[in-house]
């Protein structure tokens, strides 16, 4: 079955640090463009943070931008989202999406494959 499987997430207080992976299953992803998400409760996803397949061109929501960073290591077949000085409002499930062709950030509805999840909560 063709999948992605993030990891990483967890409690964590306020300016602290978290980095998420993103690693799929039964595919390669260096033809993939990766784009992570978030959702809180209550809320609508979001997009937060997206890496291109070809040249690592990267793209960062407003709310998250100088404090997260995307990255790809094809060797590894892993996308990772190094989370920095993590906030209350940073708090939510985020997933990994993978959509094959030269796309920075895609549609949602144009993701081929999406993880289930990981928790990431940030409280004192």
């Amino acid at each position: 079955q063709l999948r992605l499987v993030e990891s990483g997430g967890g409690l964590v207080q306020p300016g602290g640090s978290l980095r998420l992976s993103c690693a799929p299953s039964g595919f390669t992803l260096v033809d993939y463009a990766i784009g992570w998400f978030r959702q809180a409760p209550g809320k609508e996803r979001e997009g937060v943070s997206c890496i291109s397949s070809s040249d690592g061109r990267t793209y960062y929501a407003d709310s998250v931008k100088g404090r997260f960073t995307v990255s790809r290591d094809n060797a590894k077949n892993t996308v990772y989202l190094q989370m920095n000085s993590l906030k209350p409002e940073d708090t939510a499930v985020y997933y990994c999406a993978a959509v094959w062709g030269d796309y920075l950030c895609a549609k949602r509805d144009q993701y081929d494959y999406w993880g289930q999840g990981t928790q990431v909560t940030v409280s004192s």
